[in-house]
């Protein structure tokens, strides 16, 4: 029978979810805005990529320079922090008449993602009733790719059957972060020992020689599923309204949002399937996404573009999470902090890298064949280390991270 404080601990454990999930939407919201945004200021693909690479550098200076911050002055500060950065953002796609307002808008929407990544999935956890820990991971883990799902879908539908397509979407998401930030005051501080904000220090990447065998292909399978959701967010817009002529914006925003929910049953999956089969089952999953990608851009068939997303979400879910326990397992309780944000910043330079690249090649070879050369080589890397480890597999000792 669950007890009153059990039922308020979940009931916490929710309200904290809420706010992750909102806080995470503000990041994909401009996802099937940008051709919109490209017929107003009359920019190329490869500025699309940039201003969408521009919110992973953000997401990475804070994960480097404030990795911690939630740690050091308490989770609500820093959550306050975020949907403060959250909120700049929208106020910048409102304001935007040109794309320095892009710009600033992705560059603080990525500050916003890099504090609520840590620090809302540490505060949903640290509310939950005791030994309700696993349970927390999977509300932390709905909230997370949900939210990211929820951004398209939410701006996808405002602008195709709402007025101002450019204005709404990001005016409603203000009134949801005030609204969030009104829930985060009524919540409890679970941080006890709260330090000043000059206590934040930077982390620096860490490897440790003994982590290094199970770190590389995690980071590999890691950096093709983000890759695969950066060009997956970035283009598929132009790609569904040039080649496919799918003109409507609720289908575009409900595409791109598939993928982050199948990203989200996938992670729930690695619970039941254990991370030693995980890892390279997911590996195998993304690969399949990938080589479904490169026949919906071979034959622009948008059945193959929905599997893709389908398919290839579901694989960076499996790969992430189980990515995330192995390398948690293998690497010493002192040094795991370190090794776990050098995890995320290998993962959040596939959204940037691959993407800007993508942008580069469109020019002269064009969108479609930009996309194959980019899933030609993802689909090198992720075989790569599928067949890495067939070959050495993960101990079956990190399966206990799967429960945390």
């Amino acid at each position: 029978m669950v007890g009153v404080g059990d039922r308020q601990g979940w009931l916490r454990c929710l309200l904290a979810g809420a706010v992750f999930v909102v806080g995470m939407t503000g990041t994909t919201l401009p996802t099937p805005l940008y051709p919109l945004y490209q017929e107003e200021f009359g920019f190329s693909e490869l500025t699309v990529t940039v201003v969408y690479a521009v919110y992973a550098f953000g997401v990475i200076g804070v994960l480097l320079l404030a990795g911690d911050a939630s740690d050091t002055v308490g989770r609500r500060p820093a959550l306050l922090w975020g949907l403060g950065f959250a909120a700049a953002s929208a106020v910048c796609f409102l304001c935007a008449d040109g794309l320095a307002w892009l710009y600033a808008g992705r560059l603080l929407s990525g500050f916003s993602a890099g504090l609520f990544t840590g620090a809302a999935t540490a505060y949903v956890m640290d509310l939950a009733p005791p030994g309700g820990e696993s349970r927390a991971t999977l509300v932390a883990t709905a909230a997370n790719m949900g939210g990211l799902g929820c951004g398209p879908l939410l701006a996808g539908l405002l602008a195709e059957y709402a007025p101002e397509p450019l204005l709404l979407p990001f005016a409603v998401h203000l009134v949801l972060t005030a609204l969030a930030a009104v829930v985060l005051l009524r919540l409890p501080e679970t941080v006890r020992e709260r330090r000043p904000l000059t206590a934040v220090r930077p982390q620096r990447p860490a490897l440790p020689a003994q982590v290094r065998p199970v770190f590389v292909p995690a980071a590999i399978a890691s950096f093709v599923g983000f890759a695969l959701f950066g060009v997956f967010t970035s283009i598929s817009p132009a790609f569904l309204a040039r080649f496919l002529h799918v003109d409507n914006h609720a289908v575009t925003g409900l595409v791109v949002a598939l993928a982050f929910f199948a990203s989200t049953a996938g992670q729930l999956a690695v619970g039941k399937v254990g991370v030693a089969r995980s890892l390279p089952l997911g590996c195998a999953v993304l690969f399949a996404g990938l080589a479904l990608l490169a026949g919906a851009l071979a034959t622009d068939l948008l059945v193959l573009v929905v599997l893709s997303a389908v398919v290839g979400g579901a694989g960076q879910g499996l790969a992430f999470r189980a990515a995330l326990s192995a390398v948690a397992g293998a690497t010493p309780v002192d040094r795991r902090a370190a090794v776990i944000s050098t995890l995320f910043v290998v993962a959040y330079t596939g959204i940037s890298v691959p993407v800007i690249g993508v942008g580069l090649l469109s020019d002269p070879l064009g969108l479609e064949r930009a996309g194959l050369v980019f899933t030609g080589v993802m689909l090198l890397l992720v075989a790569s280390a599928g067949i890495y480890l067939l070959r050495r597999p993960v101990r079956a000792g990190a399966d206990k991270g799967a429960a945390r």
